[in-house]
């Protein structure tokens, strides 16, 4: 498990007192044994304290300089003559074992996310377009489509999950009927923009020619994200829930259009565009970015996805109480709570009843199977909703078991 806030903020302590205590907080990093540009890319001043902060959220960003920076206080003589260095130790040793697993799993192929707590069931074909956006400097915007309720904002869940191995930050930012392009604008804004600094887009005000003044401010963000510590993916969620005459379609055609723009000069650093709930039929983006876009088309999960699921869970994760079993006796146990588990989840979620295919093709799922109440979930819930709550339910309790 990552460490959490008040253990950064030991770390944060211990590399203000033993690395960062010296006039030259460059050098002293170096000696330390960390990276020579990553040392130089450091936004160091006299201040140890603020010194200590950019150096523990510049090692955050990756599993591998989280170990690396463990590692270098560990290794100060300092801190070893010290109790502290014992739970120092604790850290690195747990730091490790997450790089160990991150080495050996395919983020883009998890389907247990957030340590047990969540699921991401099925869409292969999500997976394998999100591996290819990831790895295409030159892709540049995202699209989801897909019914209501088939589970596009889920596709959500595994961005965040793939941003904390990829190095990467998702923002995001619901829309609905009611949302303006000033509104997006400014959360975008405070997404990206250094506290410290006090600066402000410049966004349109009732006087003001918007259009003119909506370019200025999508560029003043794009600017910003791109000179940014972090690498940015902004994600517009529920755009099929805009008012047709929103001014927030201008806004998206002009943040793609600008991020494009940027993506030749800092291709590395310039931010990507998600866009969930956006379909073909929809305000047309710029037809520069033909070549820039990847597109995946989002379905319900059927049951043949929650076996599959559990299938290949229970067998990589089987229970603690199976374990002395003989192979053949073992995969029997396993066989018979796979069965279980479907059963109790399609239970749990509305079954087929909800309209989706016994082939598990998850067809006519849609608005009616938000509003059949189901069983385990609350009554308006969406049926994905509702699978996965059923889901992350059953996986609890084989846990347990």
């Amino acid at each position: 498990m990552p460490l959490e806030t008040p253990e950064w903020d030991e770390v944060t302590e211990w590399a203000r007192e033993y690395l960062l205590d010296s006039t030259d907080p460059h050098a002293q990093l170096r000696r330390a044994g960390l990276p020579a540009d990553f040392v130089a890319d450091l936004p160091l001043t006299s201040v140890s304290s603020h010194n200590a902060r950019a150096l523990v959220y510049a090692s955050r960003r990756t599993i591998t300089g989280q170990v690396r920076l463990l590692r270098a206080l560990v290794r100060d003589d300092r801190l070893r003559n010290l109790p502290d260095v014992t739970v120092a130790e604790k850290f690195l040793a747990q730091l490790e074992r997450d790089a160990a697993l991150h080495d050996a799993q395919d983020v883009f192929r998890t389907c247990v996310l957030r340590g047990g707590g969540e699921v991401f069931l099925d869409r292969d074909g999500l997976r394998e377009t999100l591996r290819a956006f990831v790895a295409d400097a030159h892709k540049s915007v995202l699209l989801v489509d897909g019914e209501p309720d088939s589970g596009r904002s889920y596709t959500y869940s595994l961005i965040r999950y793939v941003a904390q191995h990829r190095g990467f930050r998702p923002a995001r930012i619901m829309l609905g009927p009611t949302t303006t392009a000033t509104k997006v604008v400014r959360r975008l804004a405070a997404f990206v923009a250094d506290p410290r600094a006090g600066a402000a887009p410049p966004v349109p005000t009732g006087l003001d020619d918007p259009l003119p003044a909506l370019d200025e401010a999508v560029h003043w963000v794009v600017c910003q994200a791109t000179g940014a510590e972090d690498l940015f993916w902004f994600v517009l969620d529920d755009c099929d829930r805009l008012d047709p005459g929103s001014d927030v379609w201008d806004l998206i055609g002009q943040l793609a259009l600008a991020i494009y723009e940027h993506e030749p000069v800092r291709r590395e650093q310039a931010p990507r565009l998600v866009l969930l709930g956006y379909g073909p039929a929809m305000r047309q983006l710029p037809h520069d970015l033909r070549h820039s876009l990847c597109v995946d088309r989002a379905r319900p999960a059927g049951p043949a996805d929650v076996r599959a699921f559990f299938d290949r869970y229970l067998r990589e994760q089987p229970p603690p109480s199976l374990a002395g079993l003989a192979a053949g006796e073992r995969d029997a146990a396993l066989a018979g709570l796979v069965d279980v588990a479907v059963e109790e989840v399609l239970a749990a979620a509305g079954g087929n009843g909800a309209g989706v295919g016994s082939d598990g093709s998850g067809a006519g799922v849609g608005d009616g199977g938000a509003a059949q109440g189901g069983g385990g979930g609350a009554a308006g819930e969406s049926y994905m909703r509702r699978l996965g709550t059923a889901v992350e339910g059953a996986v609890r309790v084989c846990q347990s078991l």
